[in-house]
């Protein structure tokens, strides 16, 4: 080996060690935030999400117990639906699935006022104290969101129904596109307790 061909091996070698050097603090500052994430969702929630994977198309996902395939094929089914619609109307930021983490939460209730299937989670009724949806200082929620960066919302596990996790996946995901995307059009739509719903984006 010459001496030129050993200076180049240096240099490459030498290349990859501050590749890897500036690699380090960039992971280690992800694993903090996900984990001040997993714990505001756990204070949420009251659960602890012991369990955690990817859907197939590469969503970040913590849970009470272990999701089944149909629950993670619906969010990914969720997160292609809203996906499309962003895209549509002219929102490209946070499209990819592994911007998301979604949070599978124990739900604290099955059936809604109606009888109906509707896992829901019990949270902190806010703005929404005195209105009809509040149940004593809480409101039944079919998801939340957790954070705005990173991408990150809590629903409520379902064992039936998958078509509702998806929707549930869509809507919640649309809030944070538009946080992403058009600041304006989400400060409109964040309060449902002012009026509107889902979906926002058509």
């Amino acid at each position: 080996m010459n001496i030129f061909t050993r200076i180049i091996c240096l240099v490459l070698i030498i290349s990859a060690l501050i590749f890897v050097a500036l690699r380090a603090p960039i992971k280690s500052q992800s694993a903090r935030t996900q984990k001040l994430v997993k714990a505001e969702a756990e204070k949420i929630t009251g659960d602890k999400f012991r369990y955690s994977t990817k859907s197939p198309k590469g969503v970040n996902v913590f849970s009470v117990n272990k999701p089944t395939a149909k629950m993670l094929t619906s969010i990914d089914k969720g997160f292609a639906d809203l996906i499309k619609v962003a895209v549509k109307n002219g929102y490209y930021k946070r499209t990819d699935y592994s911007d998301y983490t979604v949070f599978i939460a124990k739900p604290d209730r099955n059936k809604d006022s109606k009888g109906n299937y509707s896992p829901d989670i019990a949270v902190n009724a806010a703005q929404y104290a005195g209105s009809k949806y509040d149940k004593g200082g809480y409101v039944y929620a079919a998801g939340m969101v957790v954070a705005f960066n990173p991408c990150a919302f809590v629903i409520a596990e379902h064992t039936q129904n998958f078509q509702r996790v998806s929707d549930v996946v869509r809507y919640e995901s649309e809030h944070l596109v538009l946080y992403h995307n058009d600041r304006k059009r989400f400060k409109q739509t964040a309060d449902h307790s002012k009026g509107g719903g889902h979906p926002i984006l058509k």
